[in-house]
């Protein structure tokens, strides 16, 4: 699929160096333009996207995050960022499921000790597992209890995406007794385990997402991979950063919908097969009101990703920091990640939106399928609103206050 005019897409965005980059955007490239051949069938079909995830495994992006010495691809969040973006503007839905993959697979990495995440990464690795769930805070809780044989999950999670097609889940639960929170990874294949695909949204329908439901799932020590706490004495700045690296994930999501349309649109207005709406926009490509309208996306869309360019540095210069990084820096982090996922939200909803406006009455065709473009975004949007984010943003500015410990969901 072609990049879009707004912004330059990832391949432009972002530092090519490092081992395996070229290979690695190659594979998106490809693995973007081979969802985009039939991703309006396959959006209006709405089946679970076990295809689509044969297609992410086969090309090893499933691997990406995990080290190369451990049986990965070993690169950065940098590389994965731009992967997500990538495959989000060829098929929005997918590109929730494959950026969710990588937030809960790399889970391990921030809350297990070292040796405990080097297993379950190169077991992941060996076995291309895909990845689900969500460990977002809900209410009610999941409960876990101790038992003489480890620990058993108990309750319902009401919407984590990639539930329905995934090998692993992780999940946030409580311990019973303490109200700790804690992640902790679950088979789906286990006893107990319940995925119901009763989300039916009208959007993001590949995004595989559903409730969960844990009626006394064993879970063995090694399983629990440490503390959710937001408590300072508990939850170091760089464990924070799990934060803002999930969250920079929409952001990225959001801008690839914004790029893939405008992309399209463009595409179809140089065809020469497009029927203008008789009144607005009233003529051919050349048109004032058309021009107008692709200059002011184009420009709120490059703008967003100028943003979303200086949060991914600044996250990927926090994770370089390792244990030297400060809670003010993470602050500084965090701030700029909610800026970017609100840039990012505006540029999203505009563009899927008024693309149909400058397509005109054909938009409404189901066989071109524009319409799909706004319903993935606002159906993501939906799910993570940014109103809670700007208040993060106008309290750092105004206060100095550091925003809350926020997992996406």
């Amino acid at each position: 699929m072609g990049v879009a005019l707004a912004p330059s897409g990832p391949a432009a965005e972002f530092d090519q160096s490092g081992t395996g980059s070229a290979h690695w955007s190659r594979v998106a490239r490809e693995t973007a333009e081979d969802l985009a051949t039939d991703a309006v069938a396959r959006d209006q079909a709405g089946k679970p996207p076990f295809d689509e995830v044969s297609r992410l495994r086969e090309s090893g992006l499933l691997t990406l995050l995990v080290p190369a010495e451990l049986g990965g691809g070993g690169v950065d969040w940098t590389r994965a960022y731009a992967v997500v973006r990538e495959i989000a503007a060829a098929d929005g839905a997918i590109g929730q499921l494959l950026g969710c993959h990588y937030f809960t697979s790399w889970s391990a990495r921030f809350f297990a000790d070292p040796a405990l995440a080097a297993r379950l990464e190169r077991r992941s690795a060996a076995e291309r597992w895909c990845w689900g769930g969500g460990l977002a805070r809900q209410e009610p809780a999941l409960t876990l209890t101790r038992d003489t044989r480890g620990y058993v999950l108990n309750g319902r999670q009401s919407y984590a995406a990639g539930v329905l097609v995934a090998d692993r889940l992780a999940v946030r639960a409580v311990l019973a007794g303490t109200g700790e929170p804690v992640a902790l990874v679950v088979d789906p294949a286990l006893a107990g385990v319940v995925v119901d695909g009763d989300a039916d949204p009208f959007g993001q329908r590949l995004a595989a997402g559903g409730s969960v439901e844990f009626d006394a799932v064993p879970i063995a020590a090694d399983d629990v991979l440490g503390s959710l706490s937001a408590d300072e004495d508990v939850l170091s700045p760089l464990t924070a950063l799990v934060s803002p690296v999930g969250r920079l994930l929409s952001a990225q999501l959001r801008l690839g919908m914004a790029e893939g349309v405008l992309a399209e649109a463009r595409e179809y207005s140089r065809s020469g097969h497009s029927h203008w709406h008789p009144d607005w926009p009233v003529g051919s490509p050349q048109d004032p009101q058309v021009l107008t309208a692709y200059g002011e996306l184009t420009v709120l869309t490059r703008s967003a990703s100028a943003l979303a360019d200086e949060a991914r540095r600044a996250v990927q210069g926090g994770l370089d920091h390792g244990e030297d990084l400060t809670y003010e820096d993470y602050a500084e982090i965090s701030v700029l990640v909610a800026m970017a996922e609100a840039a990012a939200s505006k540029a999203a909803q505009e563009s899927t939106a008024r693309a149909l406006d400058i397509i005109g009455a054909r938009s409404a065709s189901a066989r071109l399928g524009f319409d799909r473009f706004w319903r993935n975004a606002r159906t993501h949007t939906l799910y993570e609103p940014v109103a809670h984010r700007l208040q993060d943003v106008g309290d750092y500015f105004l206060n100095g206050a550091h925003p809350p410990f926020v997992l996406p969901v």
